[in-house]
């Protein structure tokens, strides 16, 4: 019983702080600190994760897809980005 409880508080700050982060990143977008492209940035992965769940309607295939998807954009980008250092474009 003690360790369901240990794992509910530590699930629970956990909540707590990715709670805090979202406001704090509200709060900096309204006072104009943060771009909105970088914001847009960090929720790539959200909306690819949604996508596939709504695909595949489960979130472990839905994980691991997002995480295939994410990896091969990673390797296209460093692909992409090698080619221009080296055509000077």
């Amino acid at each position: 019983m003690i360790v369901t409880i240990a794992i509910g508080l530590g699930l629970g700050l956990i909540g707590l702080g990715i709670i805090g982060m979202l406001i704090s990143g509200i709060q900096s977008l309204i006072k104009g600190k943060q771009d909105v492209k970088k914001i847009v940035t960090m929720l790539v992965p959200f909306a690819v994760f949604a996508v596939a769940y709504g695909v595949f309607g489960d979130v472990t295939q839905a994980g691991v897809a997002t995480m295939i998807f994410m990896i091969a954009a990673m390797i296209l980008l460093v692909f992409l980005t090698g080619l221009r250092g080296t055509f000077n474009l």
